[in-house]
């Protein structure tokens, strides 16, 4: 197999390796054998080593990761419904991996926040670009921007903290409850701007 396939070998079963197990807990040795591929070839793709490629893996998979929360909002025409759906999805997604991938940099997010600022970095700017991209959605349905953004956050707080709570349980109820919650909050949202806009 040619160079680019060993490559997205690695990077794949870094990805799987890094979001299921950690950053401190997965080795390179592992990645290499998962990936199929020599141990030798992470260093040729990787000079930096293992941080290179979990800071690739935070950049990539979050992107990627981002893309398809977008898209799944973009599902259905109506924004309240939709946010139920795409965290119904999230749910059976989680279930069907027997609550092993959740956030694809969550686990190491939380585990370099103060150990590596590197990767810290890393995972603070995926999650701005996710924030970003959430309050250019929510910004199709609200006027105010500070009121798309706080929206964005809350989305993507309530993402994490249920994808927290349903890996600890094995239970995708809280990811559920949280997009009946962000349902709600954004159809307060709404209802509040449509008053408003009746009332002047």
């Amino acid at each position: 197999m040619g160079e680019p396939n060993t490559r997205a070998r690695v990077q794949r079963a870094a990805a799987v390796l890094f979001r299921r197990h950690g950053y401190s807990a997965t080795g390179l040795k592992r990645i290499a054998a998962e990936a199929d591929a020599p141990f030798g070839s992470i260093y040729h793709f990787f000079p930096g080593g293992k941080q290179e490629l979990a800071e690739d893996m935070i950049r990539v998979s979050g992107t990627e990761y981002g893309r398809m929360v977008l898209a799944l909002l973009d599902s259905v025409p109506d924004p309240v419904e939709s946010l139920v759906r795409a965290f119904d999805a999230a749910a059976d997604d989680l279930a069907a991996a027997d609550y092993a991938d959740a956030c694809p940099i969550g686990t190491v997010a939380l585990e370099v926040a103060s150990s590596n600022e590197v990767l810290r970095t890393a995972t603070a700017e995926v999650f701005e670009e996710w924030v970003a991209a959430a309050a250019q959605w929510f910004g199709r349905r609200v006027t105010e921007p500070s009121t798309a953004r706080s929206l964005a956050y809350s989305m993507i707080m309530m993402l994490e903290g249920a994808f927290m709570l349903s890996r600890a349980a094995r239970d995708p109820e809280p990811l559920r409850v949280a997009g009946r919650s962000m349902a709600a909050l954004l159809r307060t949202v709404l209802d509040a701007a449509g008053q408003k806009s009746k009332s002047m």
